[in-house]
């Protein structure tokens, strides 16, 4: 049986991610039973992913704040503010923020996804080692483990 699921901002897991840009769970499949995971991306200008594609999730991005350049398959989009997408699963995708940051909300179906960022990423209420930089052989392992498969370089 569903229940309802309230989640503060202080109770909300923020992780150190790619370019040192974070990605909050909002709501993760343990409060949605499975359902969906929702999390927010605060990042800066230039930030991109790999190019990919997941295998378990269709995924929704909304630009909250910022503009970015992004890829569907075969066709780049151009994305403003306030602009929304949905990514089925098994279609590749990527983008790049083109702005000088940017929030995005992502929405992704079942969930699950947010395991990924948890397993790679860096927990921001832990102390930051100096040199501290994103483990690519962990990333690696982090989207294998959750169904993620990286096509190429970020675009």
């Amino acid at each position: 049986m569903s229940m309802p699921y309230l989640a503060q901002a202080d109770e909300q897991q923020t992780l150190e991610w790619i370019d040192g840009g974070t990605f909050s769970v909002l709501l993760d499949s343990e409060a949605t039973e499975g359902q969906l995971t929702v999390g927010r991306f605060r990042v800066g200008k230039g930030e991109a992913p790999p190019f990919h594609m997941h295998t378990r999730e269709d995924e929704v991005f909304m630009l909250i704040k910022g503009s970015a350049l992004l890829w569907a398959g075969d066709e780049q989009m151009e994305m403003t503010e306030g602009g929304i997408v949905y990514l089925p699963r098994r279609i590749p995708h990527g983008y790049r923020i083109t702005s000088d940051a940017a929030d995005l909300l992502m929405i992704a179906t079942p969930g699950g996804l947010e395991g990924m960022f948890r397993h790679a990423g860096r927990d921001v209420r832990t102390p930051r080692p100096e040199d501290f930089k994103l483990d690519p052989v962990r990333m690696a392992e982090a989207a294998d483990k959750y169904g993620q498969v990286v096509l190429g370089p970020p675009r």
